[in-house]
């Protein structure tokens, strides 16, 4: 099973009305209302932007897709806690532990391959 630890709009949305089915939004700000549509627990934190480890923490690997700065937060913070990355057109990253790849298909295929060690 594949749950998704976001909540907010953009990419995250997308992926919640795809999966149809979601555990947890970890949002950013105070507001449960704030949550997608999809969400079916939404958790605020009220810390902003540091609630991006949070996030990380609690999944087992995380795929980015474009994005900007919180991505590239997302990322650094999975990276720092042994989770594995796989990138669809996102940031430049020559770490250990991320992958670019092409695909949604191909980011499944590496963060579950990948994913299994650092459970």
């Amino acid at each position: 099973m594949h749950v998704s630890v976001i909540g907010g709009s953009g990419v995250g949305e997308e992926t919640y009305e795809t999966a149809r089915e979601v555990g947890l939004g970890i949002l950013p700000g105070e507001r449960r209302s704030v949550a997608n549509d999809w969400v079916t627990t939404p958790v605020v934190t009220g810390i902003g932007s540091a609630r991006n480890r949070m996030v990380v923490l609690n999944g087992d690997a995380v795929v980015a897709v474009d994005g900007a700065t919180g991505t590239l937060s997302e990322l650094g913070h999975a990276l720092d806690c042994g989770r594995p990355v796989a990138g669809i057109d996102t940031h430049d990253v020559d770490l250990a532990g991320f992958e670019a790849v092409e695909t949604p298909t191909a980011a499944v295929d590496y963060v579950e391959s990948s994913a299994d060690s650092h459970r």
